[in-house]
């Protein structure tokens, strides 16, 4: 009862908080004006994301002090707070990519410290137990994961719905694992996620920025390890809930590497938005991807939690048919005719 109590708070202070960040950027000026690169046809306020980073690291603090979580797992998180303030530098004065790396990389790598390194991942036909290895692949994929989750905000409700569907899974799967501090951090991004997308479903009234979908990738990276260290998920697992996001991102970035483009710079070559360029519309993409999510990815996250021994092989069977749905659709390549 509690903890729906205060679920309920988080959704309302986050639909508030957001509304009021909507009008100030409005009076300010602090507009996402369309380019080249955009799906959008107006300038739209931006930095909603805010919102969701600092009422979810007060959150955090509030369960460290009733001691639901651990110190090192709260300190882990803290590191958010650079990540989303170099991020919302980012919205306001576009800083360059020497300025933005090495914030992230400090933040991640204060993480995964506080963490105690990254658990040993079972790889079916062998594992690779905790190494110094294992450690530098998770501040690189913690770093890409913090990207990724930027990469993919470019339309409409799509971000915020994507951290609904994973946190309400995290939720389930940290209640059914006895695991309370993936349970509690979940069940609060969900609520905060909630209270902006409301603001954001399509047609959206203001945008997430890099401040809310840099914060909100290096927060899911962060429970995805401690979830792994508790037992609850697995790499896999992971993997599975975010299948839409990492093979689209994934492929997208390795033919522009292949093509020769400037991988670093932004663009409108995404899978997602090749299909909102076809069909028209931010919704029915967002949808669809939600539909993914529920129908397919859910399921075989599920079977990772029951199974895990058998994480790789269901991760390989989720994450196929969205790879090659990615190269269907055009993602990494310029847009065409047939997108218009």
């Amino acid at each position: 009862m509690l903890l729906a109590f205060v679920l309920s708070g988080l959704f309302i202070a986050s639909f508030l908080l957001t509304g009021a960040i909507r009008r100030y950027a409005l009076r300010g000026g602090m507009l996402d004006v369309p380019g080249s690169r955009s799906l959008h046809e107006e300038a739209k306020p931006v930095g909603g994301g805010v919102v969701i980073a600092v009422l979810f690291l007060v959150y955090a603090g509030a369960c460290y002090l009733q001691g639901s979580i651990p110190l090192g797992e709260f300190l882990a998180l803290a590191g958010g707070a650079l990540v989303a303030l170099v991020g919302l530098l980012d919205d306001l004065w576009k800083l360059s990519l020497g300025w933005r790396m090495p914030a992230q990389f400090a933040a991640v790598i204060w993480a995964v410290s506080w963490l105690g390194g990254a658990p040993s991942i079972d790889f079916y036909f062998f594992a690779l137990g905790e190494s110094l290895l294992l450690d530098a692949l998770a501040v690189l994929a913690l770093v890409w994961l913090l990207n990724l989750y930027n990469f993919m905000d470019g339309i409409d409700g799509l971000a915020a719905s994507e951290l609904v569907f994973v946190s309400v899974l995290g939720f389930m799967i940290g209640v059914s694992a006895d695991d309370v501090v993936l349970g509690l951090l979940s069940a609060g991004f969900g609520a905060l996620a909630l209270g902006f997308l409301a603001w954001n479903w399509p047609p959206a009234r203001i945008f997430m920025g890099d401040a809310g979908s840099n914060f909100i990738g290096f927060g899911l990276g962060v429970l995805a390890l401690l979830s792994m260290q508790h037992g609850s998920m697995t790499v896999w697992t992971w993997l599975l809930l975010l299948g839409v996001f990492v093979s689209d991102a994934t492929v997208t970035l390795v033919r522009r590497i292949v093509r020769g483009d400037r991988w670093y710079e932004g663009h409108c070559c995404h899978a997602y938005q090749h299909a909102v360029a076809r069909l028209g519309s931010h919704g029915r993409v967002t949808l669809a991807i939600l539909a993914l999510n529920c129908l397919w990815l859910a399921p075989l996250a599920w079977g990772t939690v029951i199974r895990p021994q058998w994480g790789m092989p269901l991760a390989l069977v989720g994450l196929a048919p969205l790879v090659l749905l990615s190269l269907r659709l055009g993602g990494g390549t310029p847009a065409t005719e047939q997108d218009r």
